[in-house]
């Protein structure tokens, strides 16, 4: 079975990129957020593959890193979540932030990911809170560099722009740090602070 694919970038589309190698035009579906990691339309790149092969039908799926890769075949160890599944979780939520929602053990901020219901996001937590494979093959450190990763997934799912979402849920962080009645609260009162905070910013 082949590792991954190196040719030119001929299309993109909502969870899909075409490549061409030496005149063989693959149609490979990807997670929305291997889009915008993969070089341009006309240029050249690499997509780490994984295939889905049965019976009924033969689906190539593509990853702009091995570690992405990982992180989807992670998924598909969880009971419930296909191929499908999985693209959707990874289109609408980066690594990061899924390791940290898993670590911190909020059961809420999970089902507020589209393709993850109430069940599959205790399963979730039961067979990845931990355990995530994001860099090199190995376990994911427990440690994310977003600041409260499942504030910033509740407020993008609300439809808030992503990068203006961590810089405002980074900003209010900053601002509660020094603040002791803050610090007395409860890990998810403080996470609840936080989005109160940040719903207001944003709405300025």
């Amino acid at each position: 079975m082949f590792n991954s694919l190196t040719g030119t970038i001929t299309g993109k589309f909502p969870q899909k990129v075409y490549v061409d190698t030496h005149g063989i035009e693959w149609d490979i579906s990807v997670p929305d957020s291997a889009l915008d990691k993969l070089p341009a339309v006309g240029e050249t790149g690499r997509v780490y593959t994984w295939m889905q092969h049965t019976d009924a039908l033969m689906v190539l799926y593509g990853f702009a890193s091995a570690s992405d890769r990982s992180l989807f075949l992670d998924l598909l160890k969880v009971d419930g979540i296909g191929p499908k599944g999985a693209l959707k979780i990874m289109s609408n939520v980066t690594p990061a932030e899924l390791q940290a929602v898993l670590d911190s053990g909020n059961v809420d901020a999970l089902e507020k990911i589209p393709g993850v219901g109430k069940k599959t996001a205790g399963k979730m937590l039961l067979q990845l809170k931990g355990k995530l494979t994001l860099e090199s093959g190995a376990p994911a450190s427990r440690a994310s560099s977003v600041p409260y990763a499942s504030v910033v997934v509740a407020l993008a799912n609300m439809g808030y722009d992503r990068r203006d979402a961590e810089q405002t849920v980074a900003d209010v962080a900053q601002t509660v740090a020094s603040d002791e009645s803050f610090a007395k609260l409860k890990p998810s009162e403080k996470e609840d602070a936080v989005f109160r905070r940040a719903i207001v910013e944003l709405a300025q």
